[in-house]
């Protein structure tokens, strides 16, 4: 598994209560359920979780699951953070 994919699923789906299987990969923020309130404190968590700064701007609703996992990983790239990548999505 992809620890940043994994991670953000469990976010989802344990703070956000999103239905597991509503996550998919091209789910946006919006359609699993979070407002611009959601989406700034999905960012603020995985920012503690990761210990890399997230941009305000870094999501939004039309962001999708693809979308979050894919900046979170450049943020930690950016940052010098190694992930364990396996290719999953």
């Amino acid at each position: 598994m992809e620890p940043v994919h994994d991670h953000v699923t469990t976010v989802l789906t344990d703070k956000f209560e999103v239905a597991p299987g509503d996550v998919r990969p091209d789910a946006t923020l919006t359609e699993l359920g979070l407002d611009s309130l959601g989406v700034t404190e999905l960012a603020v968590t995985l920012q503690e979780h990761w210990g890399v700064e997230v941009p305000e701007d870094a999501f939004t609703g039309d962001s999708t699951l693809r979308d979050v996992v894919t900046r979170t990983r450049d943020l930690l790239d950016e940052a010098g953070r190694p992930t364990a990548r396996d290719g999953a999505e």
